[in-house]
């Protein structure tokens, strides 16, 4: 499947949010029926991205506890075109292509349980972290373009026979959104340099996306306040990161989300 999966031949998402669990795994409820001769899938999953074009989703259900444990996780691979499986699109603020799936009664293969038995919820924690880094690093992206289009639009921009930018309001807004975009760069690059190093940074990773999370809004905030009117029209390239600013906050959890982390990892 891999190989697949790199060469673009295969396409695959993640099922993962309930309507009731956002993306904390201890609230999963959706169980999966069988065992040896297969699993039976009943429920609902929300806001799984591209299932419209996905071949297969990674399904995450709750475990029946192995060995008299507690109940772990079950990652099943579901062949989207299966009996069963229905697709409805979400509207989303930014575009993004998120759909509600409903399985009834859908059918899966013993094979297609990963790993062949449950996983511990810190294994995909883990998964969901490194992708809350690679969010954090694309936002860090976005926040840097918007910044670039407020300094140029302030030195262009003529009001009172002087450009918007001379005045004080106006450096102070792009003097804030500097400090805020290099705040949320220092705290991504360094989760990334601790990540790459083997370093656990669990706390560090959930810091930097809950920071950049709301650094992206007031940046975009304010670049649309220095914009004016311009910053809020369709064929503008501003409202567009606002937007995505919006989207990402809320993505593999938001600040409020987030902070929990961190205070759970410094042991309260």
């Amino acid at each position: 499947m891999l190989p697949a999966v790199a060469s673009g031949e295969s396409r695959g998402t993640l099922a993962l949010i309930e309507p009731q669990s956002g993306y904390e795994l201890s609230k999963i409820e959706m169980t999966s029926n069988g065992g040896a001769n297969g699993f039976f899938i009943e429920g609902v999953k929300l806001f799984v991205p591209d299932a419209h074009i996905a071949d297969w989703m990674v399904c995450v259900t709750r475990g029946k506890g192995e060995n008299g444990g507690d109940p772990g996780l079950e990652l099943l691979i579901i062949d989207t075109k299966s009996p069963g499986i229905s697709i409805t699109p979400l509207k989303t603020i930014s575009g993004d292509k998120l759909f509600e799936v409903k399985l009834d009664g859908v059918k899966v293969p013993a094979e297609n349980l990963l790993g062949g038995k449950e996983q511990s919820a810190g294994d995909l924690e883990r998964v969901l972290q490194q992708a809350s880094l690679a969010k954090c690093a694309e936002m860090v992206g976005g926040a840097q373009r918007v910044l670039e289009m407020a300094v140029d639009y302030a030195k262009q921009r003529v009001q009172f026979n002087r450009p918007i930018g001379s005045f004080q309001a106006i450096q102070h807004h792009c003097a804030n959104m500097l400090i805020d975009l290099d705040c949320s760069r220092y705290l991504t690059y360094y989760a990334a340099w601790m990540q790459s190093e083997g370093i656990p940074c669990e706390k560090e990773i959930a810091m930097a996306k809950a920071f950049t999370s709301d650094a992206y809004i007031n940046i975009t905030t304010l670049g649309q306040q220095i914009h004016g009117g311009t910053g809020l029209i369709k064929e503008h390239d501003m409202q567009i990161y606002f937007r995505r600013a919006k989207a990402s906050a809320l993505s593999l959890g938001n600040a409020t989300f987030q902070r929990k982390m961190v205070a759970r990892q410094m042991g309260l």
